[in-house]
This record gives C-alpha cells, sequence and structure tokens, in this order.
C-alpha cells in the first residue's frame, strides 16, 4: 500500500498494536470532534448522540476537556452502561423517552440544553435531535455518515439564538500531533483503549464481526493476524 506521507506517522515499539489500532479511526474521530471541531471548554455540558466506538470516545474525549456534565444517549442498554464506563454522568434510553425533552429537564436552570452535542449515528432524526437540544449559542457537531441526499431541517428562528451545526470528518484530526498524543495519554492511564476493544478475531471471522457490530454488541473488533 502506498499512501502520503502525512498519513504515516511513528510511533513507539512498546505499545501493542492490537490495542491502539482503533486510534485510527474511532479515537481520532470522537476525540478530534470533541478537542478540534467543537473545541469543548472546561465546565460545559455535553451530550452524545450513539454510544458506539465514535461515541465512546466523544465521551472521554469530553471528560479530558473537562466538561462538567456527559450526558449519552443511545437505544441500547449495553451501550449506556459502557458509555457510564467511559465517564458519561448520565444516561438515556432513547428507545423509553424522549432525548430532547430529557436532555433539558436534566439541564434545565437558567438556559435548558447542552452547550454541545455530538451525534455519532448516522440518521435524520437523531442529526436533528442533537440540533434541538441545545441551549441559546450551543453547536452541534455531526459525525454519523447520513445518505447521499440527506437534507436536515431546523427552525430558522434557532438560529437566531446563535445555535449552531457543524460537520466534522474524522474529527478534524491532526494525524501527525494526534496520535502520538493519544498513545501516551494512553500509556498514562487517562485514555481508554483496552476497554474500548471488545474483541479480537481472525480474518475468517470477519462475517462475525460485522453482525456483532450491526448488532450493537461492540464497541470496536480487532483483526488479528497471528
Amino acid at each position: 500500500m502506498v499512501v502520503h506521507q502525512h498519513k504515516v506517522v511513528k510511533i513507539r515499539s512498546d505499545v501493542p498494536l492490537d490495542v491502539i489500532a482503533p486510534i485510527g479511526c474511532a479515537v481520532l474521530t470522537g476525540i478530534g470532534s470533541v478537542w478540534h471541531a467543537a473545541q469543548v471548554v472546561p465546565g460545559s455540558t455535553v451530550a452524545v448522540i450513539g454510544c458506539g466506538g465514535v461515541g465512546l470516545n466523544c465521551i472521554q474525549g469530553a471528560v479530558l476537556a473537562g466538561a462538567s456534565r456527559v450526558i449519552a444517549i443511545d437505544a441500547n442498554p449495553a451501550k449506556l452502561e459502557r458509555a457510564e464506563e467511559f465517564g458519561a454522568t448520565d444516561v438515556i434510553d432513547a428507545s423509553t423517552e424522549d432525548p430532547v425533552a430529557r436532555v433539558r429537564a436534566l439541564t434545565a436552570g437558567g438556559s435548558p440544553g447542552v452547550d454541545y452535542s455530538f451525534e455519532a449515528i448516522g440518521k435524520k432524526a437523531t442529526a436533528e435531535q442533537a440540533f434541538a437540544m441545545l441551549h441559546k449559542g450551543g453547536t452541534a457537531t455531526i459525525l454519523g455518515v447520513m445518505p447521499t441526499g440527506t437534507v436536515l431541517e431546523f427552525p430558522a428562528m434557532d438560529l437566531f439564538m446563535e445555535r449552531r451545526v457543524q460537520g466534522s470528518l474524522m474529527g478534524s484530526n491532526r494525524f501527525r500531533q494526534d496520535v502520538p498524543r493519544f498513545i501516551e495519554l494512553y500509556l498514562g492511564g487517562r485514555l481508554k483503549l483496552e476497554e474500548l476493544v471488545s474483541a479480537r478475531i481472525k480474518l475468517d471471522e470477519i462475517n462475525d464481526g460485522f453482525t456483532a457490530m450491526k448488532n450493537g454488541e461492540v464497541a470496536r473488533t480487532v483483526i488479528v493476524f497471528d
């Protein structure tokens, strides 16, 4: 495989490759979107819709950024349990309650809603919910890839409340700076990577891996060739 030199980064030799493998996608996208795209500030409130590999890293990225409250939203109870392990302070089961109303109830006060929201599923409905749960001046960052032609709809008057919506490709990452930094955070015990790897499979088990992913059984599955 031939790639541009900017897509290659030298890493230290004492880290297990099967553990740091998710950095190349889920970690870069999740944490990168929090740090680079949204630029979450200490003391802020955050909501994350979708608690798969990318969403979990939005959660721990928000924790590392100093967010005071991190609300995880998913329709899978097992994923919500995992979200708490990654630092979520509150969880919302979207299969039993309206996530927008619940976020506003949890943040009731001077201006109900969160400072930042992240959509990590890739659905029209959840992207619109990410925008709807913001308070004045909040920013929604859309990470989930939606079908071509999808059109998102927002109340125009909400824009006058300085609510913003933006996209982020691969977490707007700074690849050659971010990867070494994430490795150091992992080695320092501040970044969860081993907990992100739910399963290790052989190449001939890849179909089982896809099934587990679609069923929401895993955060990340790593293919090993040993």
